[in-house]
């Protein structure tokens, strides 16, 4: 069991345990001296963050234990998550750290890591660095002490890496978009590609000041983007979270286009393209509809366990290309290393355009099984989902639905949740059932 690493790297609040200045400068200092134990030559390490205000302190301490084990860093300020796995790839570095709550609330922070492929790095890798952590810190001769850099034309390389995923034959002239950059990483970066690409790109949430990120705004909070589409008779909004790896989507009509929608759409894209290798990769989450829909046109379809972790794993032990999840979170390995929102959206864009269709009649496509999805806050959530009576109450409740509907319940792997999602053709039976099972956990947390 690890202690400090779950489903996305390290996260937490910050102030508590382990998002503290003292850990963090014991982090880098651990990773420092895996690097060195595997690495032949010179040592080269990445650091982005997103927009929240604990980014300043985390990439000082992060930046000194990394010194203090003798590797040399260069700083890339604000940036997605997926930028940093592309600029580690491009930089031939050896890894690259992204200090990042990801779509959580500024006063969470955590630490992503990716290898030289731009790939999260192996279960080995984050145990070796968890062993180092327990051991004491010992300086490099001074000689030896690593320095620190900064790269100044990281956005402008990552805006043209993005733009190299659309197709050169067309463009985005005459469109009208809404942008939500949730106050996060992207706000310097995103506005540029899709105008540069041709849209007319009206931005909101764009102005980060340390404590704005994800407030009420971004893929998690899409309410006001829907308003403002139909109110700017905009022919789509496109919100993202906080790091840029999650992108959910608006019709003209302020109708909320989610992750499996999307991912819908780019998968028929890549047939219609006659480009999709393999199957898609979805996950416990995905809606039942979705997996029919994929069904009906002969498309492989297959659940992993929630977390792009396990997307991952499951893309690349298949050599498969396209996975995602219905929060917006979607991998186009064809394209990319990560989830990416900004290339994500613009597969999407590319399937309008392509195809002469609308966001709204593209995710018209197949037809979702009604879900609800509650998220009970809990402290002890792994423990919570193991008491007699709650797995009960999810037992009989499978059982009532029985192949008309489905109950999945789990502990969230980034914050203190546990998530109740409950699919069924009977809307009343499901929302009936979701708050029975609410309940029970509600007075169990007490």
């Amino acid at each position: 069991m690890k202690k400090y690493f779950g489903t996305d790297g390290i996260r937490g609040q910050v102030g508590a345990g382990p998002i503290t200045p003292e850990f963090i400068l014991k982090l880098g200092w651990a990773v420092g001296r895996v690097l060195s134990a595997h690495a032949e030559g010179p040592i080269k390490v990445l650091i982005g963050k997103d927009t929240r205000v604990s980014g300043y302190l985390f990439e000082s301490a992060l930046e000194a234990g990394l010194c203090a084990a003798g590797i040399n860093i260069s700083l890339l300020g604000p940036m997605p998550t997926a930028a940093v796995a592309y600029l580690t790839r491009a930089f031939r570095a050896d890894i690259g750290i992204v200090i990042s709550a990801s779509h959580n609330a500024f006063m969470d922070n955590g630490f992503k890591f990716f290898n030289s492929q731009g790939l999260k790095i192996s279960d080995e890798w984050e145990k070796e660095i968890e062993w180092q952590c327990a051991l004491p810190l010992t300086m490099v001769d001074p000689y030896d002490i690593g320095k620190a850099s900064r790269i100044d034309d990281a956005a402008g390389r990552y805006i043209e890496f993005c733009k190299s995923t659309f197709p050169n034959h067309i463009n985005l002239y005459g469109l009208k978009i809404i942008l939500d950059c949730a106050n996060g990483a992207t706000y310097h970066v995103a506005p540029h590609v899709f105008s540069e690409l041709g849209a007319e790109v009206i931005t909101m949430n764009n102005n980060p000041d340390g404590f704005n990120i994800n407030q009420q705004c971004g893929s998690t909070h899409p309410h006001a983007l829907q308003k403002i589409v139909v109110a700017e008779q905009a022919d789509l909004g496109i919100a993202l979270d906080g790091d840029g790896d999650r992108v959910i989507m608006v019709d003209n009509q302020g109708n909320l286009i989610d992750g499996d929608q999307l991912l819908y759409i780019i998968a028929m894209q890549a047939k219609y393209m006659q480009t999709l290798q393999g199957g898609v990769v979805g996950t416990e989450m995905s809606n039942f509809g979705l997996e029919r829909a994929f069904k009906k046109q002969k498309i492989d379809f297959i659940r992993a366990s929630v977390g792009d972790r396990y997307v991952m794993e499951q893309l690349k032990k298949l050599q498969w290309r396209l996975g995602g999840e219905a929060s917006g979170h979607i991998v186009c390995l064809n394209l990319t290393s990560t989830g990416d929102g900004i290339v994500s959206a613009l597969q999407v864009l590319a399937a309008m355009i392509t195809q002469e269709k609308t966001l709204h009649a593209l995710s018209q496509a197949w037809e979702k099984v009604p879900q609800v999805l509650i998220n009970v806050p809990c402290s002890q959530a792994k423990e919570m989902l193991h008491h007699p009576l709650v797995q009960q109450e999810i037992k009989q409740i499978n059982q009532q639905l029985g192949d008309k509907g489905r109950c999945l319940v789990r502990a969230s792997g980034t914050e203190p949740l546990i998530r109740v999602m409950i699919e069924s053709e009977d809307s009343e039976k499901m929302h009936r059932y979701a708050n029975q099972l609410v309940d029970l956990l509600k007075t169990l947390a007490e």
